[in-house]
């Protein structure tokens, strides 16, 4: 008796399949990292006595790097790293910290799916199995990264704004809409696809691992 060989996708199919989640998972938090969604403050000009128009000027979102409001050009955030963060109050100061987190997180993550992704085509090219094991401990690791970073980010941007509202009127915040926007959603896309090129690539290596026996038993 013979088993069947191939009868499961290959490991070169397998690597395939991690290799273009791993560009996707790349194209996703790249994107995520560069657009200005992450945050949006929604304010309602009826509310508030004020015309729609005047919402529209009040409301603004911004991603990791800077903040938009309302037709006026954006504006830089303050660097965590900077000489201003440390003009910040005592009380204030884990904001900051937070702020440092997920800033080193989030590009970290990116930089390790570039790496991940190298390691990958070299380990399935040359079909070695501990470095594609390697390389999807590697894609996990990164995938972890990303889950940090986002939730992270998801923690300081409600404290943010419990502080906000805590220093200011509570009445000034009741026709203020928060909500998460779209690049926080590539950013947990990109999670999923980075974590699934992991899982991909460990299996991989167990197919690579287990076909040259598997192959050659028989009775």
């Amino acid at each position: 008796m013979v088993p069947k060989c191939g009868a499961a996708l290959s490991p070169g199919a397998l690597c395939l399949a991690a290799a273009l989640n791993g560009l996707l998972s790349f194209g996703l938090l790249a994107a995520a990292l560069g657009t200005d969604y992450w945050y949006l403050i929604h304010v309602d000009g009826a509310g508030r006595n004020g015309s729609a128009w005047d919402g529209e000027e009040l409301s603004s979102h911004s991603g990791l790097w800077r903040l938009c409001e309302g037709q006026n050009a954006c504006m830089p955030l303050i660097d965590p790293f900077g000489a201003e963060s440390w003009l910040v109050p005592a009380s204030l100061q884990h904001l900051i910290y937070m702020h440092r987190a997920f800033m080193i997180l989030l590009p970290l993550s990116l930089i390790l799916i570039i790496f991940g992704w190298i390691c990958g085509i070299i380990g399935s090219l040359a079909q070695i199995s501990w470095l594609l094991l390697f390389t999807g401990c590697y894609f996990l690791l990164g995938a972890l990264l990303t889950l940090s970073g986002t939730s992270t980010y998801i923690c300081y941007s409600k404290a943010a704004f419990t502080e906000t509202v805590r220093m200011y009127d509570q009445q000034r915040f009741d026709h203020v809409h928060i909500t998460f926007g779209w690049s926080l959603a590539l950013a947990w896309l990109s999670l999923g696809t980075e974590g699934l090129a992991g899982i991909l690539l460990l299996l991989a290596a167990q197919g690579l691992r287990l076909k040259p026996d598997a192959c050659s038993a028989g009775i």
